[in-house]
């Protein structure tokens, strides 16, 4: 399979390397805005305070800088500050203040504060997924625990009447964990599927917005007021059940999805031919120290190993063979002379 044989079948994938972007999710972060408006900022109303959450390679953090921090002012752009928080590290980006924690700790959540000198985030983005397995009722629970996760950071971090955006995997339960989400948030909570994300895949976002979790959430979150250390994982369970019966059953049922982007755009599924003079180009940026890289290095060792084994094989059986031809030649011959 040759180089650009990814660029052939993926055109958002060929259109990130063109366009600068880490990955392709950064168009699924912008068609998202494009239909939500959820980094739209005014004089009035700005939007100062972005959390993004398991952010690296760091696509939506470079569609955040680009469309929050660069458009300002050399002034103005002290005033932005988007936290990019994730357990691997990342390569720098311009006006992203990076962090490399656990979301699942306190201590982050509180750095997290500390960047935005003591506020609280006006909008909390997640793109984070497991590495999926192909069964999808196993991803999708993952994936919720992965959620769960990140609802339970912003019930730290997140101001009243924030927004909160997530990738979730459709499964059978999406309808129970928007109406879960629609107990902690006041506004409009949404489904959405960017253009950019294959049809073929479970992948969708969820859009929810105004926030009112933390009069929902046990006050055993508090540090202060539980004396847990700042290393300790946060406080999961927050989900009361009774406040899912103030849901109607409408609310429970009715769950909004909407297609984000342009419909008569590039198709996620289809491929791409290339232009004749087109240049395979290599990533953006290359992982840092990626989990993976361990795994590579191994299965690389092993194949190498298995080559070297079976070239040694052909080699030793290509030597008998020859050992035995010549030895039933020599016989031929004996018996031929008698």
């Amino acid at each position: 399979m040759g180089k650009s044989s990814r660029d052939k079948r993926d055109i958002y994938y060929r259109l990130a390397k063109e366009e600068g972007w880490r990955a392709r999710s950064a168009y699924k972060l912008m068609q998202i805005d494009d239909e939500f408006g959820i980094l739209k900022s005014s004089d009035s109303d700005p939007l100062e305070r972005v959390v993004d959450l398991c952010a690296a390679p760091g696509s939506w953090s470079q569609v955040l800088a680009k469309r929050l921090w660069e458009p300002k002012s050399a002034e103005n752009r002290e005033k932005v500050k988007i936290v990019a928080v994730d357990l691997q590290a990342m390569a720098p980006i311009p006006g992203v203040i990076q962090i490399q924690g656990d979301i699942t700790t306190r201590k982050t959540a509180n750095e997290i504060i500390e960047r935005f000198e003591g506020k609280l985030a006006q909008l909390v983005v997640c793109d984070g997924a497991p590495d999926v397995t192909g069964l999808h009722d196993l991803d999708e629970y993952v994936q919720s625990h992965l959620i769960l996760a990140a609802l339970t950071i912003c019930s730290r971090i997140l101001q009243h009447g924030g927004t909160f955006v997530a990738k979730v995997f459709r499964g059978r339960d999406a309808g129970l964990l928007g109406s879960q989400l629609r107990c902690l948030f006041d506004g409009q909570v949404t489904f959405a599927k960017p253009k950019s994300s294959r049809n073929s895949s479970l992948e969708a976002f969820v859009v929810c917005q105004g926030f009112s979790g933390p009069r929902m959430l046990s006050s055993s979150i508090d540090p202060d007021q539980s004396g847990a250390e700042d290393d300790t994982p946060l406080f999961l369970q927050w989900y009361n059940p009774e406040n899912f019966e103030k849901v109607t059953p409408e609310q429970k049922t009715i769950l909004p999805f909407v297609a984000c982007g342009d419909l008569s755009g590039y198709d996620a599924d289809l491929c791409y031919a290339l232009d004749e003079d087109y240049i395979q180009r290599p990533p953006v940026q290359e992982p840092i120290n990626p989990v993976y890289s361990d795994v590579s290095r191994r299965a690389r060792s092993a194949k190498c190993k298995a080559e070297s084994d079976i070239a040694a094989a052909e080699h030793s059986y290509k030597t008998e063979l020859v050992d035995q031809v010549v030895t039933d030649l020599m016989r031929a011959v004996c018996v031929s002379k008698q």
